[in-house]
């Protein structure tokens, strides 16, 4: 659905601009050569300042240096790239990818976030099927609903993934509202076959992005929301042992960036990356095979 809407866009952006670039060659004489950079790089300036504005109103007061312009460069690449080359051209649900190589390591389950489709784990999946594991990136459709309304979705993915491994236990990586879903597939379904879940800029504990959103999902995430006090309350210290967290210092999304923890998971925090960039990052990929059970391990 989000793929569908983003090639759409892509479509009469594209007519629009072809529209008006004939027109400049024609009257005024453009350079055709000129117009086609502006095409490609204007989508990126645009993406630029907007991400800018996020990031410097979500810095804390008193804090600054080239960390922060560090982190707004890449990620505006990379919004860009998943933006426009990513996300608007993925099928509609993922294929599994079998892992390369001769061990049989932990297949591993990909959950995107808010508003993305699986395209964001183009490079993550990648990387992961080369060192050996079968890894499948799911679709999360409905875009607006209740967190806990995409729990059946991860667990029908879980029994494929299971099924074509022969392996009991996966793990689960989610990126920002992802790593909500794999909390909520748990209280709903339980931690048996979870080998590790990795949550990447969760909003653990809420943001503060958009206090007076209406829809269910994002109403979910909004600062210290009652449904995130209830998800944590509900979680034993053995659920709890199973989980990692990563977060990025420099988070324009999901902030106050350094309060995305859990009582009794120490956090994985990343300096000079954006919120979209915890998907592409190379840091946090080795970080995050770290965290995956070798397959001597039980």
């Amino acid at each position: 659905m989000l793929a569908a809407s983003l090639r759409r866009l892509f479509f009469w952006q594209t007519m629009g601009y072809a529209v008006v670039s004939l027109w400049l060659v024609a009257v005024l004489n453009w350079q055709a050569w000129w117009l086609l950079a502006a095409w490609l790089l204007l989508p990126l300036l645009i993406v630029l300042v907007w991400t800018a504005k996020l990031t410097l109103r979500s810095r804390p007061s008193g804090e600054g240096g080239w960390v922060w312009w560090r982190a707004i460069f890449g990620e505006s690449w990379a919004i860009y790239r998943l933006l426009m080359w990513g996300m608007p051209w993925v099928r509609r649900q993922g294929q599994t990818l079998l892992g390369l190589g001769q061990s049989q390591r932990v297949p591993v389950l990909l959950i995107h976030g808010y508003c993305c489709n699986h395209g964001v784990w183009r490079d993550m999946a990648s990387r992961l099927q080369a060192l050996g594991h079968t890894v499948l990136a799911i679709n999360l459709e409905p875009l607006f609903c209740s967190i806990d309304e995409f729990a059946p979705q991860v667990e029908q993915a879980l029994a494929q993934l299971r099924t074509q491994t022969g392996q009991a236990r996966v793990a689960l990586v989610g990126h920002s509202m992802g790593g909500l879903v794999v909390r909520a597939w748990m209280r709903a379904y339980g931690d048996a076959q979870v080998a590790v879940a990795v949550s990447l800029g969760s909003p653990h504990q809420g943001t503060q992005i958009t206090p007076h959103v209406k829809l269910p999902n994002a109403r979910q995430m909004v600062w210290a929301s009652d449904w995130l006090q209830d998800l944590q309350t509900q979680e034993t210290p053995e659920r709890r042992a199973l989980l990692r967290i990563a977060l990025t210092e420099q988070d324009a999304i999901v902030f106050p960036q350094t309060a995305q923890t859990l009582p009794g998971v120490d956090a994985q925090v990343f300096r000079g990356i954006g919120h979209l960039q915890l998907c592409t990052d190379a840091r946090v990929f080795a970080w995050v095979a770290a965290q995956l059970p070798s397959p001597e391990q039980p």
